[in-house]
């Protein structure tokens, strides 16, 4: 099994993003979500591709099917804290009064 690097998940800053393809800050935020999204997606399908694999015989390692696990469960939990800030910090913009 291969480690990636912490450094390939962090995304571009803004500045450097839509001077890169000439976007504005709109589209960059959807294009950030839109690649969260898939590589959750991905650790999802790659833990039940893995769990599948262990169960029919295929891979033999039950430490690559935990690890696949774990990292599909902590990027779920992410995703739904982050999705519980952002409700959060919504919500509080519209108790503000103007």
């Amino acid at each position: 099994m291969e480690i990636s690097s912490i450094v390939q998940n962090i995304p571009l800053l803004p500045e450097k993003a839509a001077e890169k393809q000439g976007a504005g800050r709109e589209d960059f935020f959807s294009e950030v979500l839109n690649s969260a999204l898939k590589k959750l997606n991905e650790t999802q399908i790659k833990a039940d591709n893995l769990s599948l694999e262990f169960l029919t015989g295929e891979v033999q390692d039950i430490h690559q099917v935990t690890i696949a696990m774990q990292e599909a469960k902590l990027s779920m939990q992410l995703a739904v804290e982050v999705r519980n800030k952002v409700i959060e910090a919504y919500q509080e913009i519209l108790r503000m009064q103007v």
